[in-house]
């Protein structure tokens, strides 16, 4: 398994506590082990129903194994923009083509997860939402990443990572969930 884990290292941006550049760069595991931050893209899909798409990640993850996330995540690769690294990260995880048109960033959010004394992940998320026109049978699981797909109504999504006691979801803030639930609904209403 250890094997498994360094085949998916990159070289990502360092950033500093405030989000800007640092000018190097690290392997994403030496970013973990020291706790230094670096930036992702988060990708929440959702349908024109007032459903959102979820990812259940894989078991083989090394952090939140196994919990129902956001729909495409990655980190963001060095040299490469948010924009860029989101179009790809729907194409690898997912298998779908999307153009930046289709994107629609709400925001960049701070988390900072201790997860062991080994993984200390501090992240920027570049958070976009995008509708979801094909159907989630059509969609291919990168099987490295992904267990499972399921689309969930807003209302029970809310609902449930209001729960502080459940632990199905990887634990975000209530606020950056609630941020990503009022961009959907805005959009439905504008839409």
């Amino acid at each position: 398994m250890e094997g498994f884990f360094l085949q998916m290292d990159e070289l990502i941006d360092i950033l500093h506590e405030d989000g800007s550049a640092t000018g190097t760069s690290q392997m994403k595991s030496i970013a973990h082990a020291k706790g230094l931050f670096h930036a992702t893209v988060h990708i929440w899909f959702f349908t024109k129903r007032g459903q959102i798409l979820l990812q259940k990640r894989s078991i083989t993850k090394d952090t939140f194994p196994g919990l129902w996330d956001v729909s495409v995540a990655g980190h963001i690769g060095f040299g490469e923009t948010a924009l860029y690294t989101a179009i790809r990260e729907v194409k690898e995880e997912i298998g779908l083509d999307i153009k930046k048109e289709q994107l629609i960033k709400i925001g960049i959010f701070k988390s900072v997860q201790n997860h062991s004394n080994t993984l200390l992940d501090c992240e920027f998320h570049h958070t976009y939402i995008s509708e979801l026109c094909v159907p989630v049978t059509s969609l291919i699981k990168q099987q490295s990443e992904v267990d499972d797909l399921k689309l969930m109504s807003l209302e029970t999504f809310q609902t449930k990572v209001e729960n502080i006691n459940t632990k199905q979801y990887v634990p975000h803030s209530l606020q950056y969930y609630s941020t990503i639930i009022k961009a959907i609904q805005h959009e439905l209403l504008e839409g």
